[in-house]
């Protein structure tokens, strides 16, 4: 947490490996109580992360500054694993949780995504009515994107359309939005997906099994220039790695699982400023049954 805090110049940080440094510009004021421009709603903004410290420094400035700009009231909530489950080789072990340690030399961390964000939801507060599932190296460039409250129904920000890298038609990942009275509809999303995919691909089997209807921004003309893709693939490997049943299961629809089932232990919650941008970190022990989903470990 304390190399979260420091100097956003960059001076002390580790070579930045194609991502660009934070800028230090003045923290945006924060909104009126009493000013009906920024509207009656307020986002939680939730961060899937494992040990990605020089995309979150860059990540969390750049969100508060891009949403107070557009008079948007959120919390950025950076979901942060740090039990020891689906360690990619022993060498990396202990090396991925936010415990005041220096980032590894290599990522070998794995996680799962779909119960971090469950996780988020459940801790996200009675302040927020509406949810941003955010990828933590997908940053907005066009300020046309909308993020405001999806009434009608799941709004996927990053749409194929524009998405740099994904782009079938039922891709729901990177950004989408959802009210909270949705993602409950839903049973937010399934808990058995370890390691990297195929996650948001059942979620969207879920939106349609709700009854929801998936909407995507119109009139934007940047293309696939839309967003900037912080990740690496040559410095983060993705975990790919597929153990026992789990290339069969990986495609099923998880009809029972979800918010009612997610286990979970909050270690610490921090509440942190970077480069002038509040955020809370919440340092996340998930659960696993390995009688359910063997694969939550490399054995």
């Amino acid at each position: 947490l304390l190399w979260l805090q420091l100097s956003c110049s960059g001076e002390s940080l580790p070579p930045g490996r194609g991502v660009p440094r934070p800028p230090c510009p003045p923290e945006p004021p924060a909104p009126p109580a009493d000013d009906p421009s920024w509207g009656p709603h307020r986002l939680a903004l939730l961060v899937p992360f494992r040990e990605r410290f020089e995309e979150l420094l860059a990540f969390v400035p750049y969100m508060h500054r891009f949403l107070s700009k557009k008079r948007i009231r959120h919390h950025i909530l950076v979901l942060n694993q740090v039990d020891h489950f689906r360690y990619g080789s022993r060498r990396a072990k202990g090396c991925c949780a936010v415990r005041g340690a220096a980032p590894c030399t290599r990522s070998h961390c794995r996680f799962n995504r779909a119960s971090l964000i469950n996780v988020g939801f459940l801790e996200s507060g009675n302040d927020t009515d509406y949810i941003a599932m955010h990828d933590v190296d997908l940053l907005p460039l066009n300020e046309q994107l909308d993020y405001g409250f999806p009434e009608a129904g799941p709004f996927h920000v990053a749409s194929p359309e524009l998405h740099p890298l994904y782009h079938y038609k039922t891709y729901v990942g990177g950004i989408l939005l959802l009210t909270k009275q949705h993602y409950e509809m839903c049973n937010g999303m399934s808990n058995r997906f370890w390691g990297w995919g195929r996650e948001d691909d059942e979620f969207y089997r879920r939106i349609k099994g709700a009854g929801l209807q998936v909407h995507r921004p119109s009139g934007i003309t940047t293309g696939y220039e839309t967003f900037q893709h912080l990740h690496d693939p040559a410095w983060r490997k993705r975990d790919q790695k597929r153990i026992a049943a789990q290339k069969q299961e990986q495609f099923k629809v998880d009809r029972e699982g979800g918010l009612n089932n997610v286990r979970y232990r909050i270690e610490s919650r921090t509440a942190l400023s970077i480069a002038g941008a509040p955020c809370t970190v919440l340092n996340i022990l998930l659960d696993c049954d390995m009688s359910e989903t063997p694969w939550c470990t490399f054995g």
